[in-house]
């Protein structure tokens, strides 16, 4: 069972339409409102079932505990499929919702219950205080039903986990004139996504309660979608999907490569009982997957450290060779998030990551590395499409780095010229003095932190890594934990919420020219066109292909938009006679008023040649000819 809570001023539905699974409803259950509500939002899963029982119970223990917190009585139970991709047969959901229904009503509740089965519209007003957004995933005889299948006896749950929810935050606001404000006392006319950023932030509210809009686009774009033969947050990648992944990872090795990072590779796998291991895992803030093999107890790795500092504890290094540099993109980087907080290609359970780490020989150099990488930082996410508007910036650190390094922080917030949300400890919880991260605010208020540079203060000791100072004698370094984009699924997300955005600004959306899967599309007229269709194309050198399906004119074009296709030929008989082209330019476009543009072929070329200066290519991952393609969605 997967649960949203929300302490809500109202909450109201209206039923509109049902759905075959839809239950038998009386005029009752057609509309309803509640005021001062707990509101909870609730999808019940195969899994729920084999015990429907033990669900019920656990679920009624965790609504009574919230509504004691929040001080109500009332309470709404409203059924929300989007929860979850593992959903119970219809008749199992509605006899949850029912006992749930009934067992409240019994323990003096005022409960009212939203119909199964319908499409309802609802309007609900969250009252925004820390605990009136909360989730909770309850597992029918999870104890003997995940021992019996996997072995696992329980979640592994580090002890950095741990302090970072007890862990007291104290939350500012730092100007770009050095000015350190509470967020009370800030104000964020003209900063709307620093604000949601900060709410964020200090609310903790991680899961959603609807479908973001880059879930549709990434599925009507065909590049991606969920995978319901394996765990949650395991996604499956369609040939276009594929190819604009594989682009934005090789753009990031190549710009760590240019940064002086060294490629490697290490195991996707670990023993959690090694000790420097072991007591790594107790200081990083993740979720782990454990497997049992041979009589050992393993972990899936969450990122690249561990395989590259036993690595570097082989190395012999010398201050000659300081700063050293190495790069990973693994592929995958595996973290257990919580089920409620699994959504599209946002937050997954495998993912892949560009993990650099830079070892320095003390802190001077550890802080001019990670201005440099903060900059280097800015110019990847923005060469992949994504600016500095689009994202906010939040720097965390103790206060002891704060009032020693003063300075060179305010010097990070002007680099931006903008406002940063701060994040500051009394005492260092975790392995790192100082951390920042760019947060992308998608279209549902959400934040998702992309690139990120850390100063680790503790592992080189724990991994016993060293090197040779000028006198001969052994040092520690320093090591700065640096993903120079975030997780390449998550620069895919913000570049289709940006999108989606854009259009509701009426500004027609696109993906980079780049990643665009077909960069130039060419459409004969007629048949008798398709000879000059084909020379025209063989004159490209990008990424083409060729629509002659047995279409209307309008339909290959309006799919030709669907596809966000940048630059669209049309081939007919003006073009056969003149030997020019007529080009649709998607980014001159407007809404309904498409730009069309006469050039000639070696034209359009030098432009989408300037457009791709500086990045990857790759060739088109599907058949040239679109009557010769499947369809994957």
């Amino acid at each position: 069972m997967q649960i949203l809570l929300i302490h809500s001023d109202y909450i109201e539905y209206e039923t509109k339409k049902s759905t075959p699974l839809a239950e038998k409803i009386g005029d009752d259950l057609k509309t309803g409102r509640m005021e001062e509500a707990l509101t909870v939002f609730m999808a019940v899963e195969k899994n729920d079932e084999q015990d429907i029982e033990y669900v019920v119970n656990h679920t009624l223990d965790e609504i009574k505990k919230t509504t004691e917190q929040v001080k109500t009585n009332r309470v709404m139970l409203y059924p929300y499929a989007h929860l979850s991709s593992s959903l119970s047969s219809p008749k199992a959901a509605i006899e949850v919702m029912k006992k749930l229904e009934e067992m409240l009503n019994l323990a003096s509740f005022e409960v009212k219950r939203a119909p199964f089965g319908w499409y309802k519209s609802f309007t609900i007003k969250c009252k925004g205080h820390p605990l009136s957004e909360l989730s909770r995933t309850i597992r029918a005889g999870e104890e003997k039903c995940v021992t019996l299948i996997t072995g696992e006896k329980e979640e592994v749950v580090s002890e950095a986990l741990k302090s970072e929810e007890k862990a007291t935050s104290y939350w500012h606001i730092l100007t770009q004139d050095g000015e350190l404000l509470k967020p009370d006392e800030f104000d964020f006319t003209g900063h709307n996504n620093l604000e949601k950023l900060v709410n964020y932030e200090i609310h903790k509210s991680r899961t959603v309660d609807r479908v973001p809009p880059h879930v549709e686009l990434m599925r009507r774009l065909e590049l991606a979608d969920y995978e319901p033969g394996s765990d949650p947050g395991n996604m499956r990648y369609y040939p276009k999907g594929r190819l604009v992944k594989s682009l934005i990872e090789t753009f990031v090795l190549d710009e760590s490569a240019k940064a002086g990072a060294m490629e490697v590779e290490t195991p996707l796998m670990y023993d959690m009982n090694h000790p420097t291991l072991k007591k790594y895992l107790d200081r990083f803030p993740a979720r782990q997957y454990s497997i049992e093999a041979d009589k050992k107890q393993l972990f899936l790795r969450f990122a690249a450290c561990f395989g590259q500092f036993l690595m570097n504890h082989d190395m012999t290094i010398s201050y000659r060779n300081l700063p050293l540099k190495m790069v990973e993109l693994t592929r995958y980087s595996f973290r257990k998030e919580q089920r409620g907080e699994l959504v599209g290609l946002r937050r997954l359970r495998a993912f892949t990551m560009p993990d650099m780490h830079t070892l320095c020989k003390d802190m001077d150099e550890a802080v001019r590395q990670f201005h440099e990488q903060y900059n280097i930082c800015i110019n990847v996410l923005s060469k992949i499409g994504l600016g500095l508007s689009e994202y906010e910036v939040a720097i965390r650190f103790t206060r002891d780095f704060y009032e020693k390094n003063k300075e060179f922080i305010v010097e990070l917030v002007k680099t931006v010229d903008k406002p940063v949300l701060i994040e500051l400890w009394d005492q260092r919880f975790f392995y790192f003095v100082l951390k920042f991260e760019f947060n992308y605010i998608d279209a549902m208020n959400k934040a998702s932190a992309l690139s990120t540079v850390q100063i680790d203060v503790e592992n080189a000791g724990r991994y016993g890594i060293k090197y040779i100072d000028s006198t001969g004698a052994e040092k520690i370094p320093l090591i700065l934990h640096c993903s120079p984009s975030g997780a390449i699924e998550r620069c895919i997300y913000g570049l289709l919420e940006k999108a989606h955005m854009d259009s509701e600004k009426g500004i027609v959306p696109m993906l980079p020219v780049w990643l665009s899967p077909t960069q130039v599309r060419i459409i004969p007229v007629t048949d008798r066109h398709m000879e000059y269709a084909e020379k025209v194309a063989s004159q490209f050198n990008c990424r083409f292909d060729i629509d002659e399906r047995e279409e209307t004119m309008g339909k290959k074009i309006r799919e030709a938009g669907m596809e966000w296709v940048p630059y669209v030929v049309v081939v007919g008989d003006e073009e056969v006679a003149t030997g020019n082209i007529t080009v649709t330019v998607r980014s001159e476009s407007k809404p309904k008023k498409p730009a069309n543009i006469k050039m000639t072929v070696s034209e359009l070329n030098e432009r989408i040649a300037g457009e791709l200066s500086g990045y990857p290519f790759k060739p088109l991952p599907l058949p040239v000819r679109l009557s010769a393609r499947p369809r994957f969605v």
